[in-house]
């Protein structure tokens, strides 16, 4: 099983890099793991709504040029499906059963991702109903990654 996960900004703080670090090496014994970081744009507080269609549509460019053939598209949109971990786990096995050994999640920017973008993908997660930054989303995706091959192996985690 391969799992990618193109995320649009790098990491700056030192306490997010760790906490990404040790789920990446919890995950490696589950998945083939790769993480890939897109720059993201410049966007200031005062876009107008054309300019910030502009900023989403040249991220979403820089992330469909790392997406590779045939892999399955999760897009993170605050739009998207809302699941329990356990819901998320199914859906990430049931990926798995139907012959898709890669599956591609994508982290937008700050402002989210381009329609475009979000039209292609295969399925659309969200989170939460809250609002989170686009750097501890990747935090958090990866922990619930986790969470969901435990679930899958049936192994215990924590509650």
């Amino acid at each position: 099983m391969r799992i990618t996960i193109i995320a649009v900004g790098k990491i700056k703080e030192k306490y997010l890099k760790e906490g990404i670090n040790e789920y990446s090496k919890r995950l490696s014994r589950y998945c083939k793991l790769e993480i890939i970081e897109v720059e993201d744009e410049h966007a200031p507080d005062n876009l107008s709504s054309l300019e910030e269609q502009q900023v989403k549509k040249r991220e979403a460019e820089r992330v469909v040029k790392r997406l590779k053939e045939g892999t399955l598209l999760v897009v993170l949109d605050v739009r998207g499906s809302k699941m329990s971990s356990e819901e998320l786990a199914r859906k990430l096995e049931s990926f798995f059963i139907s012959g898709k050994s890669h599956v591609t999640f994508v982290i937008g920017g700050s402002l989210g991702i381009d329609k475009e973008l979000l039209n292609m993908a295969d399925f659309s997660l969200s989170l939460s109903d809250m609002t989170f930054p686009h750097q501890l989303t990747r935090l958090i995706l990866l922990e619930q990654l986790y969470r969901s091959f435990k679930i899958i192996n049936g192994e215990p985690y924590h509650k």
